[in-house]
């Protein structure tokens, strides 16, 4: 499963409890330029309406072989495809509180496009800053441990 591209944004600034795999409605030459890697999903969310979910603020460049295309905007909202049981079980899990549905990554899985949704929770500043200080102290260990090893 060759992954496009990752959120990395929502990675830092969530701490993810549950992922699950939705199908996205593109245009044709959307896929294309998806499939090029044409995508940032930086600053993007995913929303309830209906029962319906969508992927909102995601940007989608246009595909340069297929010409200009006429009134294409590459914000638009597009629909995410989930079971109704899936979708259910979304619903209830974001009506608990400080709880939200973030978008983490795209990649192809048996050449269909996929979007890797997760369920999470927003991280405080300061676990923010512990989890950049173990980080760091894991690296420090790791390059002193290969010198070690060399001597």
């Amino acid at each position: 499963m060759p992954t496009i591209t990752v959120n990395k944004q929502a990675l830092h600034d969530y701490e993810v409890l549950e992922k699950l795999e939705a199908g996205i409605v593109l245009s044709g030459a959307e896929v294309k330029s998806v499939r090029n890697g044409n995508i940032n999903l930086k600053g993007a969310y995913i929303t309830l309406h209906n029962g319906e979910v969508t992927l909102t603020g995601a940007h989608i460049g246009a595909y340069k072989p297929a010409g200009p295309q006429k009134d294409y905007d590459p914000y638009r909202s597009r629909t995410l495809l989930l079971r109704k049981k899936e979708i259910a079980r979304m619903i209830g899990k974001l009506k608990e509180k400080g709880l939200t549905a973030v978008p983490l990554n795209v990649y192809t899985s048996k050449s269909r496009l996929k979007i890797g949704v997760g369920i999470a929770r927003g991280k405080r500043q300061f676990e923010k800053r512990e989890l950049l200080k173990k980080r760091d102290v894991d690296r420090e260990i790791r390059s002193r441990l290969k010198l070690g090893s060399r001597f």
